[in-house]
C-alpha cells in the first residue's frame, strides 16, 4: 500500500504515519466542553478528525478513537451556579445536542465518549504520581500544582520559550492567555460553588475536583495506553492545553505520550475566529434551519485543507448545496444506468487512485474533490454515449462508493418515520392507479406527494423518492 503522510506539529514537517502495531491507530481528540451547543468553529476540527478517521480506514487500519466530553470546568461550573442546577442537569442537555449534531453533519461515531465525571478515580491516581514523583505540589491554596520547572522538556509542542517562563507562578483557572506559562492546576480544592453543583469529589488532598489538562491525559492513557499513535485537536490547544497534557502524561510515565500531534485550523467569521466571546457564532442548529443540510457543510469545510484558515460565507456555503447538489444528481444517474464503456472503468480506476494519493498526502481534500468532479464530468460523457459495458458501470459504481465512503458529500435528506410511511402508501395508491389506467388519478397523488417536499422518479426498475432538496 502507498505510504500515509501527516503533518506532525511536534516536528513541524509533514512525515510517514504509521499505528505502532501496523494495525490499530489509537487516536485522541479532545472533544466539546458541554455547557453551550458546539459552534461551526468547533465542528470544523470535529470534521478534519472524521476525515482523517475514515482515511486511516481506506489506508487499511483500524481505528481506536476516544473523544472526550469535558462536563466538569469552570465555565459549567458558573453556569450551573447561575442556573441554580447542578452540572450534570446542564451537561446532560448539550451532549444530546452535540450528538445530534454531529450525525447531522455525518461525523461517525467515536469507539469512545468518555465524560470526565466518570474518571475521577484515575485522575487521581494520576496526581498521586506526579505528588510522588516530585513535579507537582500542593500549595497554600490547598490545590495541586503542577512544577512547570521541574520538567525540562516543557514547551518543545508550543515551542515555547521557557526562559520566560516566571517560577512559582500559579495559574489556577480552566481557561487562560498563551501567553501565561506558570505552574498549572492539577486538582483544585473545592469551593462553596463546586460543592453546590455537585463538582466536588474527596481526594488525598481534600475535596475538590480536577483540573481542565488533567481529565484528557487520565481518559486517554486509561482508553489507549500510555502512549497513543495520534493526538488530535484544534490548533487553539497547542497551547496551553496539550502542552500541559504532555508534561503531566509524560512526567508521570516516563513515556512519549503521544507519537504524532495534529492540529486543525481555524473557521473564520468575516476574519475573525469564531467565538462565543466575539459573538460570531454559526451553530449546526441555525444551518438546519436554514436547509443547509450536512453534506454541502462537508463539501464546504473540505474545500480547503484543514491545516488552512477557511473563512465562511454566504456565498461559499450556496456554493457548497450547488456541488452537493450536483453529486447527488450524478449518484442518482450512476444508480438508475444499466451499462457503461471500457472508458468509464478506466475513469473510475483514475479516480480511486488519485483520491487515495490526495488523501494520504497529509489529507489534501480539495485535490480530492478535484479528482471527484473531474471523474462526475468524465463520466457522464460516457453514459451520454451509451455502452453495453456492465462491469465497466459497476466498476464505476465501486470507486464512486469507496470515495464517498470517505467524503460523505451526497446530500441525503432523512425523513420522518410518519412520513416515509405515508409516502410509501400514496405510492402503492399511484401504483394501483396506473394499472387500472386512471391517469388523472395517478397524476393527482404524484402532485400531491410532491406538495410535501418529495420528489419521486419513474425508473425501469421501479418509482423511487427522495426528499427535495
Amino acid at each position: 500500500m502507498a505510504d500515509f503522510q501527516l503533518y506532525n506539529t511536534m516536528s513541524r514537517t509533514v512525515e510517514p504515519f504509521a499505528p505502532a502495531d501496523g494495525r490499530v491507530v489509537r487516536m485522541y481528540t479532545c472533544g466539546p466542553t458541554v455547557y453551550n451547543p458546539a459552534h461551526l468553529g468547533n465542528f470544523r476540527t470535529f470534521l478534519f478528525e472524521d476525515l482523517l478517521r475514515r482515511t486511516l480506514r481506506l489506508r487499511g487500519w483500524r481505528v481506536e478513537q476516544v473523544m472526550n466530553l469535558t462536563d466538569v470546568d469552570d465555565k459549567i461550573i458558573r453556569r450551573a451556579s447561575d442556573q441554580g442546577k447542578t452540572i450534570r442537569e446542564v451537561t446532560e442537555p448539550i451532549v444530546e445536542i452535540f450528538h445530534r449534531d454531529r450525525e447531522y453533519l455525518r461525523i461517525e461515531r467515536a469507539e469512545h465518549y468518555p465524560k470526565a465525571t466518570d474518571y475521577i478515580a484515575q485522575m487521581i491516581a494520576l496526581v498521586a504520581r506526579l505528588v510522588e514523583r516530585g513535579v507537582a505540589y500542593q500549595a497554600e491554596d490547598g490545590s495541586v500544582y503542577f512544577a512547570i520547572d521541574r520538567f525540562p522538556q516543557y514547551g518543545r509542542l508550543s515551542r515555547l520559550d521557557t526562559r520566560e517562563i516566571r517560577s512559582g507562578a500559579r495559574v489556577s483557572q480552566d481557561d487562560y492567555s498563551k501567553e501565561n506559562a506558570q505552574d498549572f492546576a492539577l486538582w483544585k480544592a473545592a469551593k462553596d460553588e463546586d460543592e453546590r453543583s455537585g463538582a466536588a469529589w474527596d481526594s488525598p488532598w481534600g475535596r475538590g475536583r480536577p483540573g481542565w489538562h488533567l481529565e484528557c491525559s487520565a481518559m486517554a492513557m486509561d482508553l489507549l495506553g500510555e502512549t497513543l499513535d495520534l493526538h488530535c485537536g484544534g490548533i487553539d490547544l497547542v497551547f496551553p492545553h496539550h502542552e500541559d497534557e504532555i508534561a503531566q502524561s509524560e512526567a508521570a510515565t516516563g513515556r512519549t505520550f503521544s507519537r504524532v500531534w495534529c492540529h486543525g485550523e481555524f473557521l473564520l467569521i468575516d476574519s475573525a475566529k469564531m467565538a462565543k466571546r466575539v459573538g460570531n457564532v454559526v451553530n449546526v442548529q441555525t444551518l438546519r434551519e436554514q436547509g443547509v443540510h450536512g453534506a454541502a457543510v462537508r463539501h464546504l469545510v473540505f474545500g480547503t485543507h484543514y491545516r488552512q484558515q477557511l473563512n465562511l460565507t454566504p456565498e461559499q456555503l450556496d456554493a457548497s448545496m450547488q456541488a452537493t447538489r450536483r453529486i447527488g444528481n450524478f449518484a442518482d444517474r450512476l444508480a438508475a444506468e444499466r451499462a457503461g464503456t471500457p472508458e468509464l472503468a478506466e475513469a473510475a480506476e483514475r479516480l480511486e487512485a488519485e483520491v487515495r494519493a490526495a488523501l494520504f498526502n497529509d489529507l489534501n481534500a480539495p485535490q480530492a474533490l478535484d479528482a471527484l468532479f473531474t471523474f462526475i464530468n468524465r463520466a457522464n460523457a460516457e453514459l451520454d454515449r451509451g455502452g453495453s459495458d456492465v462491469p465497466a458501470l459497476e466498476r464505476a459504481r465501486a470507486a464512486f462508493a469507496t470515495v464517498d465512503g470517505v467524503l460523505d458529500l451526497v446530500p441525503r435528506l432523512e425523513a420522518d418515520p410518519a412520513l416515509a410511511a405515508w409516502v410509501e402508501e400514496r405510492l402503492g395508491a399511484r401504483k394501483a392507479a396506473r394499472a387500472r389506467r386512471d391517469f388523472a388519478e395517478a397524476d393527482r397523488i404524484r402532485a400531491e406527494i410532491e406538495a410535501r417536499g418529495v420528489m419521486i422518479e419513474d425508473t425501469p426498475a421501479g418509482t423511487r423518492w427522495k426528499l427535495a432538496g
